[in-house]
């Protein structure tokens, strides 16, 4: 949940990624925290992408305590830091 309050939108592969761990894994951590109502899942395209639930009651109070949670863990900087989300150009060079 932090990554995901710090990205405000993705999906489990993405997240997965970040984080290490397997797709399913990730996939079932959100299908979970979707059913308990902390995040949403919406289609884009055929991507299910997720983000917290703008309309749970304590959102402010969580985005609070999620954002000191992340300068809590540094390698969760790093790893947010050196993310890249969008796709590169073709023949660009690194």
């Amino acid at each position: 949940m932090i990554a995901l309050s710090a990205l405000g939108e993705s999906h489990a592969p993405e997240l997965a990624r970040l984080l290490g761990l397997g797709v399913t894994t990730t996939r079932n951590a959100l299908d979970t925290l979707e059913r308990a109502g902390l995040v949403v899942g919406i289609m884009k395209g055929n991507t299910r992408r997720v983000q917290l639930n703008p309309r749970f009651t304590a959102l402010t109070e969580l985005k609070a305590l999620l954002d000191k949670l992340l300068v809590t863990d540094p390698a969760l900087l790093t790893a947010l830091a050196g993310m890249r989300r969008r796709p590169r150009r073709m023949g660009k060079e690194l």
